[in-house]
C-alpha cells in the first residue's frame, strides 16, 4: 500500500497485526518479537520519509519475495524487507527501489581487509546490507525476475535510522561494496535519503506502478475465460507458479513415464495406475494447472478429457470459449457421463471441483438402466489410466456432495493405485490477497477463531452496501465502465420457471421495494435475450438477474455483490441459521416467501441435520464471497447482521483503496473478451506447436 495509507494504518494500531497474520499464513509460523518490533520501527520511518520527501504516494510492497519459483534455491524464499514502487520523475517509466532496513546503531570492521562481513554488537558477524541487496537486485532484473520485459529503473539502498555515519563508518567507507543497489544512508543522510527519493520518484503514479509489478510478478491475473479465449482452448498459455509449477510438472513427469508413447507402442504395456490429489482452497491455483496439463498432454497426443460438476464452469468454457467448435466442447464433460466407460479407456481424466462429486451418477430424466450403479468415483477411476482430482472439501455446498480426500484416498486403496497427494497454498483469486480469504472464512464461521475487523491491503475492496438499491448501482456502474461484475445470493427465495411462451422470468428476489429475478432456471435464452444459467455467468445480458452460488463456483469477476439473506443471520454474537417455508400468491399462484430463511430444495430438506444445514450455508456463503477478484460488496436482508459486517469492515475508502473501474491506472482496465464468433478452430494436438502462446496468467 502507499506510504501515506501505511502510516494511516499504524496510526490505528492494525499495520503489525496484518503483517503478522500474513506472515503466519506464508511462513507457517508466528513472526517474532523482534521481526514485529521492527516493522512498527522502521517501516514507519521509511514511510514518514517518504511523505515528508512529498513521496507519500508511493507503494510499499513489505516482505517481498522475487518470485514464488524457488525450486533453484532449498529453504525460505528470499524475502526483500520493502520494495518502494512508483514512476520515474524523468523517465516515465517504472521505478524500484529495493530497501534494506537495519536497526543497528553500530557497526565495526571484522577484518580490516575485507568489506563483506561487519561486526553488530549483541548480534556477531553479518554480511554487508549492499550484498544482500545484490542477491534482490539480481533476482528482481534477472530473466526470471517480476522486472524482466518491462522498462524500469531499478536501484536499491539499506536505510539504518538509528546511526550515525561514524557509528556504522565501514558501511559507508571508501572500500564498501558499489552498484546501484548499494547505498547506505544513516540518520545524518536523511536529507540526502529525502532528495534522493524525490529524484527516484514521481509525486503521482505508484498505484499505477504498483499495478504493474503486481500483473508481472503473477498477483494481477488474465480471468479464465479471458486466458482460454486468446489462447483458442489450446497450447500452453498459463504461467504456472511456485507449487503450481512444480505440480503440473511431477504429473507431466509420471504420465511419460506411464502412458505408452502414441507413435511407438509398448510390447509390453504398463498395467500401473496412478491417482493425483491435489487440495487447496478458492484461488490457489487448481484450474490453472488443470487447463495446462490438458494443453500439454494433448499436444503430446495423448487422449485428455476435463470433467467438472459445475454446470456453471463447463458451461463457460464450451459457450464462451468453445463457441461453434464441438471437438473442443466435447472434451469437456461431467462427472455424471462415465456411467459407460470409454472404449479404448482415455489416457488422462482431469476431475475439476472433485468436491462435488456425487455417490452414484442419476439424472431424472434417464431411464432407470442408464442410472449409475456403483459410487461415481469408480466410474471415474475406470475411465482412464491417469485420473487427477482436484479439491477443496471447504466448497462443498450440496448434502449429496461426498467428494473428500478421505473419498479419493479409499477409492485408490480398492484400485491398487499409486495416489500422490499435493497441496497448493499460494493466493491467486481476490487479488492474490491471503488476507481476504482468511478474514472470510473467520467472518463466515468455517475456520475458528473470532473474526477481526478487515484491514484494507491493496489487493481486495470489502464494503457493505445500506440497500439493494446501493449494492445494484456500484455493480452496474462499475460493469457499465468496463469491469466484468455481477450480482449473486443466498438461496433465501423460492425459484420460478420461466413462464409462458414468451419465457417471462418472474421477479423473485424481494426486497422491499426491490425486486429482481434470479438467472435463468433454463437451457435456452429467455424473453429480452436473457441468456442460460449456464453462460448466465459471461453473457453481457446476465447482469440484470441474481445468480446463485450453482451459476457462480469455479468463476470469478473484478466486482462482485454478495445479497446475503435470513438463511444466516447474527444473534447475540454468534450466527443463527434458518429453513424457510413458501406460500402460494393467491392471484398469480407464484411461490412467494412466508417464513425467510433458506429455499435451497437439497439443504433446507429435513432429512439434512442442524449441524450439516449450518456448514452447507455457510460454505455457500464461502464460495460467492471469493468470486471478486478486486472489489468484495456485501449487503444482508437483515438489520442486525448488516450492522455487524459494517462494524467489521470499517468505513469505505478510508485509506483511499477504492478500485473502481475510472480510478485504477489504465494499466489495470484490462478489457474482458467477447465470446469468438462461431467456426470450428483448426486443431493442434502432436503437431509442432510453433511460437508460443502469450505469457498469459490465471488466478
Amino acid at each position: 500500500m502507499a506510504a501515506q495509507d501505511l502510516l494511516t494504518l499504524n496510526s490505528r494500531r492494525r499495520m503489525v497485526p496484518h503483517l503478522a497474520a500474513r506472515w503466519r499464513h506464508f511462513r507457517g509460523a508466528d513472526a517474532s518479537l523482534s521481526e514485529r518490533s521492527a516493522w512498527a520501527e522502521s517501516l514507519v520511518h521509511l514511510a514518514g520519509d517518504l511523505v515528508a520527501a512529498g513521496r507519500g504516494n508511493v507503494e510499499m510492497i513489505v516482505e517481498c519475495a522475487a518470485t514464488l519459483d524457488e525450486a533453484d534455491r532449498p529453504g525460505d524464499p528470499r524475502l526483500i524487507d520493502v520494495v518502494l514502487v512508483g514512476h520515474h520523475p524523468e523517465e516515465g517509466g517504472l521505478s524500484v527501489q529495493l530497501v534494506e532496513l537495519k536497526r543497528w546503531s553500530m557497526v565495526t570492521r571484522v577484518e580490516r581487509a575485507t568489506a563483506e562481513l561487519v561486526h553488530v554488537p549483541g548480534m556477531g558477524k553479518k554480511k554487508h546490507p549492499a550484498l544482500q541487496l545484490r542477491e534482490y537486485y539480481a533476482a528482481f532484473t534477472g530473466d526470471r525476475g517480476p522486472l524482466h520485459g518491462l522498462h524500469f529503473e531499478c536501484g536499491g539502498f539499506a536505510y539504518l535510522h538509528n546511526a550515525t555515519d561514524a557509528s556504522v563508518r565501514p558501511l559507508v567507507d571508501v572500500d564498501a561494496p558499489t552498484g546501484p543497489y548499494a547505498r547506505v544512508y544513516t540518520n545524518d543522510r536523511r536529507e540526502q535519503l529525502l532528495s534522493d527519493l524525490r529524484k527516484h520518484f514521481a509525486e503521482e503514479g505508484g498505484a499505477s506502478a504498483a499495478e504493474l509489478l503486481l500483473q508481472s510478478m503473477g498477483l494481477r491475473n488474465t480471468p479464465l475465460l479471458d486466458a482460454m479465449i486468446r489462447s483458442c482452448g489450446e497450447d500452453t498459455v498459463f504461467t504456472l507458479r511456485g507449487r503450481q509449477k512444480q505440480v503440473a510438472d511431477e504429473i507431466l513427469d509420471t504420465a511419460s513415464k506411464i502412458l505408452p508413447d502414441p507413435h511407438r507402442p509398448a510390447l509390453v504395456p504398463d498395467e500401473r495406475r496412478v491417482i493425483f490429489l491435489v487440495t487447496g482452497g478458492a484461488g490457489t491455483g487448481k484450474s490453472a494447472i488443470g487447463l495446462q496439463l490438458k494443453a500439454e498432454l494433448e499436444s503430446d497426443g495423448r487422449t485428455v478429457k476435463y470433467a467438472s460438476g459445475s454446470r456453471a464452469f463447463n458451461g463457460a468454457i464450451q459457450e464462451h470459449v468453445g463457441y461453434g467448435d464441438r471437438e473442443f466442447k466435447e472434451s469437456f464433460t461431467y462427472f455424471s457421463n462415465f456411467v459407460t466407460p470409454p472404449d479404448p479407456p482415455l489416457d488422462v481424466l482431469i476431475c475439476d471441483e472433485a468436491h462435488r462429486l456425487r455417490e452414484r451418477s442419476t439424472n431424472r430424466f434417464w431411464k432407470p438402466e442408464q442410472q449409475g450403479t456403483k459410487p461415481q468415483i469408480d466410474e471415474l477411476l475406470g475411465a482412464s489410466r491417469l485420473t487427477v482430482f482436484f479439491l477443496d472439501e471447504g466448497q462443498c455446498v450440496r448434502p449429496n456432495e461426498v467428494g473428500t480426500a478421505e473419498l479419493v484416498e479409499d477409492a485408490a486403496r480398492r484400485y491398487g493405485a499409486n495416489l500422490l497427494r499435493y497441496e497448493l497454498r499460494e493466493q491467486f483469486r481476490c487479488g492474490g490477497s491471503d488476507a481476504y480469504i482468511r478474514w472470510v472464512r473467520a467472518l463466515l464461521g468455517v475456520t475458528d477463531g473470532e473474526p477481526e475487523q478487515w484491514t484494507p491491503d491493496g489487493l481486495m475492496h470489502v464494503e457493505v452496501a445500506d440497500s439493494p438499491e446501493e449494492l445494484e448501482r456500484i455493480i452496474h456502474t462499475e460493469a457499465l465502465a468496463g469491469a466484468s461484475a455481477r450480482l449473486v445470493a443466498g438461496y433465501c427465495w423460492p425459484w420460478t420457471k420461466p413462464l409462458g411462451r414468451e419465457r417471462r422470468l418472474e421477479n423473485d428476489v424481494r426486497i422491499g421495494d426491490w425486486h429482481r429475478p434470479w438467472n435463468a432456471d433454463s437451457d435456452a435464452f429467455c424473453e429480452n435475450g436473457v441468456p442460460p444459467c449456464k453462460i448466465w455467468s459471461v453473457h453481457e445480458n446476465g447482469l440484470g438477474q441474481i445468480g446463485c452460488v450453482y451459476t457462480a463456483q469455479g468463476l470469478e469477476w473484478d466486482w462482485c455483490g454478495v445479497i446475503m439473506g435470513e438463511d444466516m443471520v447474527r444473534r447475540d454474537g454468534q450466527w443463527v441459521f434458518r429453513r424457510g417455508k413458501e406460500r402460494k400468491d393467491p392471484e398469480t399462484g407464484v411461490k412467494r416467501v412466508a417464513v425467510p430463511g433458506s429455499f435451497d430444495p437439497k439443504v433446507r430438506a429435513g432429512s439434512v441435520d442442524d449441524e450439516e444445514f449450518a456448514r452447507l450455508v455457510r460454505h455457500a456463503y464461502h464460495v460467492l464471497m471469493t468470486r471478486a477478484s478486486r472489489a468484495t460488496v456485501l449487503y444482508s436482508t437483515d438489520e442486525e447482521t448488516r450492522s455487524y459486517l459494517k462494524g467489521l469492515v470499517g468505513e469505505v475508502q478510508v485509506h483511499g483503496l477504492r478500485p473502481t473501474w475510472e480510478n485504477l491506472p489504465a494499466e489495470a482496465r484490462v478489457p474482458h473478451l467477447p465470446r469468438p464468433r462461431r467456426g470450428r478452430r483448426a486443431r493442434r494436438r502432436g503437431q509442432n506447436m510453433g511460437p508460443q502462446a502469450p505469457d498469459l496468467r490465471l488466478f
